[in-house]
C-alpha cells in the first residue's frame, strides 16, 4: 500500500541529485544536462544583455535631448506691424518669460534668438545653427554649461562665442580662435539684402554628448544675436525647462495660459516621440525574439528528461513497487529539470549582469580587436555603446526563464510518474 509523505521531502531531493550525477554509462543523460543548463544560461545571458543596453541606450538618448534642448518651445504665431510686415517672435519676451517661469513645475525660462549661418575658418566651412541666449540661461543647460565636459572659460561668453566640439574639430579651431559667420539675411540696403559676415572669438567649447549637436551648435550672445540677425527688441522663442520632463504633458495647458496670446507649444516629445516609438515597438520584438530563444534553450531540458526516464525506467519500477506515489515520481524528476533551468537561470544572470557592469572594457576590447570603427556616433547620434540595468528587466528574464522550464519539465516527469511499474520490470 502506498505510503504518502509530504510533497518534495528530502528522499525526493536525494533521488533527483543521483539522478543528475550520472555514472559513465549514462553519459549522455549528463551531456544533454549540460546542454540545457548552458543553453539556458546563454539565453538568458542574451535577453539580459540586449534589455540592458536597450534601457541605456534610451536613457542616454533621452538624456542627450534634455540636457541640451529645451523641454518645451515656447514660440508665437505670424504677429504683422503696421507697415504689413510679418514679424516672427516676441516683443515682450521679459514678460512672457517671467511668467512662464512662475508656472509650478518650471525650472527655467529663456528668450532665444535663433538662426542658420555658414561657418568658416581655415578653408573649411559647415553649416550651423546659431542660438543666442544670456549667460545665465547658457551656464543652466545641463550638458553645456556648468558641470558639462567643456573647454575654455565659460564667463568670457559674453566676450566671444561658443561651440560644440564636433564643429571645433572639423573647422580646427580652438579656445582663442576667431570663427567667421556667414548669415544671408544680413545688411539691408537700398540695392537689397547682403550677406551679414562676423568673426568672433571662441571662448569655451562643449561637449554635450549628442553628435549632431556637437557638429553644428553654436551659442552667440543674446543682445549680439539680435543685431547679427536683424531681431533689434525681439527673441525667436522662449526655451523652458520643467522639473519633471517625463511628464510635459501636465504643463501644456498651464504654459499655454501662462504665455498669453499668440502662443505656441511645441514640447521635446513632439520632436522625439516618433523615434521613442519605434524604440518601444524595437524594444517589444526583441523581447519576443529573445523569449524564443529561452523557449528553445528549455526545451533542451525535456530531451534530457526523457533520455533521463527512459534510462532509468527500471528504477521507476522499483522505487514504485517500494511504495512511491505517482506524485512522488513526478516531484523527483520535476526536481531534475527545475533544477538544470534554476542553475542555467542563474549563471545567465551573472553573466548579463556582467556585462552590464562591464560594457565599456568589453567594447573597447571588441573595438580593438575589429581595428575600431565599430561605434559610428556619425550614425547613431551618441558617442558609446551604454547599458543600464534595472531590476525590472532581470526580473523578467528570470520569470520568463524559469516559468518556460517549470512548465516544460512537467510533461516528461507526468510521463515518469505514470509509467506503469509492472511494464517497467518486465523485461529486467
Amino acid at each position: 500500500m502506498s505510503t504518502r509523505t509530504p510533497p518534495f521531502a528530502p528522499f525526493e531531493w536525494m533521488i533527483a541529485w543521483r539522478y543528475l550525477r550520472a555514472r559513465r554509462s549514462e553519459g549522455g543523460v549528463s551531456v544533454m544536462t549540460w546542454i540545457s543548463l548552458i543553453g539556458i544560461a546563454l539565453a538568458v545571458f542574451a535577453l539580459i544583455a540586449t534589455l540592458a543596453v536597450r534601457a541605456g541606450f534610451r536613457a542616454e538618448f533621452v538624456d542627450t535631448i534634455l540636457g541640451a534642448n529645451a523641454h518645451v518651445t515656447v514660440y508665437a504665431s505670424a504677429e504683422v506691424d503696421e507697415y504689413g510686415r510679418s514679424l516672427r517672435g516676441f516683443s515682450d519676451y521679459d514678460a512672457r518669460a517671467e511668467r512662464l517661469a512662475a508656472v509650478p513645475g518650471v525650472v527655467r525660462a529663456a528668450p532665444l534668438v535663433k538662426g542658420q549661418v555658414m561657418a568658416t575658418a581655415n578653408g573649411v566651412n559647415m553649416g550651423a545653427e546659431v542660438f543666442g541666449i544670456r549667460l545665465d540661461d547658457l551656464r543652466s543647460i545641463p550638458r553645456v554649461g556648468d558641470g558639462a565636459e567643456h573647454e575654455g572659460d565659460i564667463s568670457r561668453f559674453d566676450q566671444g562665442i561658443a561651440i560644440g566640439s564636433g564643429l571645433a574639430r572639423e573647422l580646427g579651431v580652438g579656445i582663442g580662435d576667431r570663427l567667421r559667420l556667414i548669415s544671408p539675411d544680413g545688411v539691408k540696403t537700398a540695392f537689397g539684402t547682403s550677406p551679414r559676415v562676423n568673426a568672433y572669438e571662441v571662448v569655451y567649447i562643449f561637449t554635450a554628448g549628442r553628435y549632431d549637436i556637437d557638429r553644428t551648435r553654436v551659442y552667440l550672445p543674446f543682445t549680439e544675436a539680435q543685431e547679427y540677425f536683424n531681431r533689434e527688441g525681439r527673441a525667436d522663442e522662449i526655451e523652458v525647462m520643467v522639473a519633471d520632463p517625463d511628464h510635459i504633458e501636465k504643463y501644456e495647458l498651464p504654459l499655454l495660459h501662462a504665455g498669453g496670446e499668440r502662443t505656441l507649444l511645441w514640447t521635446w516629445r513632439d520632436s522625439a516621440g516618433s523615434f521613442l516609438r519605434a524604440l518601444d515597438i524595437e524594444d517589444n520584438v526583441m523581447f519576443i525574439i529573445l523569449s524564443i530563444l529561452v523557449l528553445i534553450a528549455a526545451m533542451n531540458i525535456i530531451s534530457g528528461l526523457i533520455m533521463l526516464v527512459k534510462n532509468k525506467g527500471r528504477d521507476i519500477g522499483i522505487l514504485r513497487t517500494m511504495g512511491l506515489t505517482e506524485g512522488a515520481i513526478l516531484r523527483v524528476f520535476f526536481i531534475c529539470g527545475a533544477s538544470t533551468g534554476l542553475v542555467g537561470t542563474l549563471a545567465g544572470v551573472v553573466l548579463g549582469c556582467l556585462f552590464a557592469i562591464y560594457i565599456d572594457p568589453i567594447f573597447s576590447f571588441v573595438n580593438y580587436v575589429s581595428g575600431g570603427g565599430v561605434w559610428d556616433p556619425a550614425v547613431r547620434g551618441i558617442y558609446y555603446l551604454p547599458a543600464r540595468l534595472q531590476a525590472g528587466d532581470v526580473a523578467s528574464a528570470v520569470a520568463l526563464s524559469l516559468g518556460l522550464s517549470f512548465i516544460v519539465t512537467i510533461f516528461p516527469a507526468r510521463r515518469a510518474a505514470r509509467m506503469n511499474p509492472v511494464e517497467a520490470l518486465r523485461y529486467e
